[in-house]
């Protein structure tokens, strides 16, 4: 039989050694693991690395496209390609790359984006944008003849060029901004020298002072404005003189013609 005197001993001992580690009784028996749902997890992930762009709900920002109705999120069922994008970046669309999140991180970011997409979607007449089937209203073979006449497209583009499989790349709204007045597109100069030599290449930089460009074996060559004769081709002031010559029908027939060059 154990004595009530050996019971209070045990117990005062077993209370000093969870004091001397800081914990207080009570909290031990009370603390239990907790797991936060995967959605809420990624909630606070996207808040930190992807908000900024994207969206508090992933429906869209300034800079970055709506993720709850992205092609790539609704058809990658393992998340391998949303994984890559995230870890890869896309450098050229102006998103960074974050290969310091982990397997785990990223498909707790891909549930968070899910579960957006089933709530804003569940709200009746939650339109949150242009959908691309609001821009598929024009007829595709007056788009092309536009395209080939007196749009004068094919002067600059080709179908089998340039713009081959553009619509797997851009699709809607993304489509047409790119139409209508297209990003990241080089412009290219032609320098005269003072002493007769011709030099092309990418236009890098021009102020009131100076002009430069990087030529095509990748060297940078600047040069004082007044000393040089210069030409330069910018591919979008073509695209801008189109705008005040363009109809409503012209743009959704030209749109048209786009979406089927895959």
């Amino acid at each position: 039989m154990v004595s009530i005197r050996a019971c209070s001993l045990g117990t005062t001992l077993l209370i000093s050694a969870l004091l001397l580690v800081g914990v207080s009784p009570a909290s031990s028996q009370a603390a239990k693991p907790t797991s936060r749902p995967a959605p809420a997890r990624g909630k606070s992930l996207f808040a930190r690395d992807c908000a900024f762009c994207h969206g508090r709900d992933a429906a869209g920002g300034e800079s970055g496209p709506d993720l709850t109705r992205s092609r790539l999120v609704a058809r990658d069922v393992r998340g391998d390609k949303i994984r890559a994008v995230v870890h890869d970046g896309r450098i050229e669309k102006g998103m960074p790359a974050f290969a310091r999140l982990t397997v785990p991180q990223v498909n707790d970011l891909v549930a968070f984006i899910r579960d957006q997409a089933r709530r804003l979607n569940s709200k009746p007449g939650g339109r949150r944008g242009v959908d691309v089937a609001d821009l598929q209203t024009g007829n595709m073979e007056q788009g092309k003849a536009y395209f080939d006449g007196p749009g004068k497209c094919s002067s600059c583009h080709s179908p089998t060029g340039d713009l081959a499989g553009i619509a797997t790349r851009r699709e809607g709204l993304e489509l047409e901004m790119q139409m209508l007045y297209p990003q990241n597109a080089k412009a290219k100069v032609t320098v005269i020298t003072t002493s007769g030599e011709t030099l092309t290449g990418t236009l890098t930089y021009k102020d009131e002072f100076h002009i430069a460009m990087t030529d095509s074996e990748g060297w940078y060559r600047s040069w004082p404005i007044r000393a040089v004769e210069y030409k330069i081709d910018s591919p979008s002031d073509a695209h801008i003189e189109q705008f005040e010559k363009y109809t409503d029908d012209d743009i959704h027939n030209l749109m048209a013609y786009l979406q089927t060059l895959r």
